[in-house]
């Protein structure tokens, strides 16, 4: 089917893979809103947690042929609907890495959990997948340094902060959804540290959202 309305109408889109409001045009429309105001022709964009691709592809779509992408997913179902989502909208500009991203690197055990959106490392997982540290991926040259990260991965949000603490030197602007009350208070805590403002996508303070945005300190807006 193809994509109702937004930066990706017209764009095709697997029926059955994910929320409607992906095909809609309407899924997180705050965060898409701000992702269009913020992200350019050119960028290099990062999707930690691309589920089965919709942050993917809007990325791929705003950087255009010059700018790239790299999405993060572990969970081999939603790696196939990935890699089909990019594949049948003939984008170029997307490297699709089949790991979690971390605060190490090796193995870890992974619950796919109720749904395919909800899975998360855990010791407990079922499967085992890669994970790797941000920094490590990057000091090695199996990605470029990156102007926008999304991350999105239920409950592991700090950890992937850890992972990147260098790449946080560089400030790039962070999009940020974290899940529990222990895990936004730390993430914060390692934003704030780095130096980053932070804000919300909702108009609240970033203390009482759950969806921030990450900015550095010359970018922020009131």
């Amino acid at each position: 089917m193809r994509v109702v309305q937004g930066p990706l109408r017209g764009k095709r889109w697997i029926a059955g893979s994910s929320n409607h409001g992906c095909w809609l045009g309407s899924y997180e429309l705050p965060k898409q809103r701000k992702v269009i105001e913020l992200v350019r022709s050119g960028m290099v964009c990062w999707d930690v947690g691309a589920h089965v691709g919709f942050y993917t592809l809007l990325f791929a779509e705003l950087v255009g042929p010059l700018g790239k992408v790299f999405a993060f997913e572990p969970l081999p179902r939603n790696v196939d609907l990935l890699q089909r989502h990019v594949g049948i909208n003939g984008y170029r500009n997307v490297r699709i890495l089949p790991c979690a991203l971390a605060d190490f690197d090796g193995e870890a055990s992974f619950d796919p959990g109720p749904n395919p959106s909800m899975g998360s490392i855990a010791a407990s997982g079922s499967l085992r997948v890669p994970c790797a540290r941000a920094d490590t991926l990057l000091a090695t040259g199996e990605v470029e340094a990156p102007d926008v990260i999304k991350i999105d991965v239920e409950g592991a949000e700090a950890a992937v902060l850890r992972g990147a603490r260098r790449i946080m030197e560089r400030h790039p602007v962070i999009f940020l959804a974290t899940h529990g009350a222990q895990a936004h208070r730390e993430c914060l805590g390692l934003l704030t540290a780095a130096g980053y403002e932070l804000v919300s996508l909702h108009g609240s303070s970033p203390e009482r959202t759950a969806e921030i945005v990450a900015l550095a300190p010359k970018d922020a807006k009131p």
